[in-house]
């Protein structure tokens, strides 16, 4: 008969309640992620919409599929470094479109789509230095905040070199003069004169391990409760 000592099970109890809690919350993280990935693959696929007019609510647009028309800057395009592309290195073309199928509508950062490395600067492409009024048809994305490691390794943004490693709207305005909406939409066009920059250059693949997570966490509960037996079978020290 096993009869719990007092310090150990206050000690172990709370310590189960929490492993436990960190198991349902993440089943719960889940069933959230799930819906999250299904709705994304939905507004991704989905017939393109015709972008409104100033920023949006990135709940309700994040992936969604729109059109939108006007014409490109390619004075003010935004280097963003460190992409790859099948495992060659490269970077991503981001072009400011100033809209005019919308009067009076903000322009929109568009991600062009990725180019290797000797091809960075646009007079090495000029072909792709699409002039007149383009249309653009891709998917709405929103400048991520940075935190955590990332903040720490990440290096900043060089606006003077062109040098950038992530989308910063508020840093990209001032250095272009220009005022943009809270997201940029990545180009879906995969039709490009002179190849470059390649298009439909997006994941929809999002990481989803909240299974593994609450799988580990009640796999920890249930090995705190067989130390816990074991230890108390064997008699323990003596309090």
């Amino acid at each position: 008969m096993i009869r719990p000592k007092l310090i150990p099970t206050l000690f172990t109890l709370p310590a189960l309640i929490a492993l436990i809690w960190l198991g349902v919350w993440q089943l719960q993280r889940l069933e959230w992620k799930e819906t999250l990935i299904d709705r994304l693959h939905s507004r991704a696929s989905a017939e393109a919409v015709v972008l409104p007019s100033g920023d949006l609510e990135i709940d309700a647009w994040e992936f969604q599929r729109v059109t939108l028309t006007g014409e490109f800057l390619h004075d003010h395009e935004v280097h963003l470094l460190n992409r790859s592309l099948n495992g060659n290195p490269g970077l991503h073309i981001l072009t400011p479109l100033r809209r005019t199928d919308v009067p009076g509508a903000p322009t929109v950062l568009v991600n062009r789509g990725w180019v290797p490395f000797e091809l960075k600067e646009a007079a090495s492409r000029p072909n792709g230095l699409v002039e007149g009024p383009v249309t653009v048809e891709g998917i709405v994305r929103f400048q991520r905040p940075i935190t955590g490691l990332q903040r720490v390794f990440l290096p900043e943004n060089e606006p003077s070199n062109n040098i950038w490693y992530s989308v910063d709207q508020a840093q990209i305005e001032a250095d272009a003069a220009l005022t943009l909406t809270n997201f940029y939409v990545v180009d879906g066009n995969t039709d490009v004169p002179g190849t470059y920059p390649l298009g439909k250059q997006w994941i929809l693949d999002i990481r989803n391990d909240h299974f593994q997570y609450a799988l580990t966490w009640f796999l920890l509960a249930g090995a705190l409760v067989v130390i816990f037996l074991v230890y108390h079978r064997r008699g323990g020290p003596s309090e």
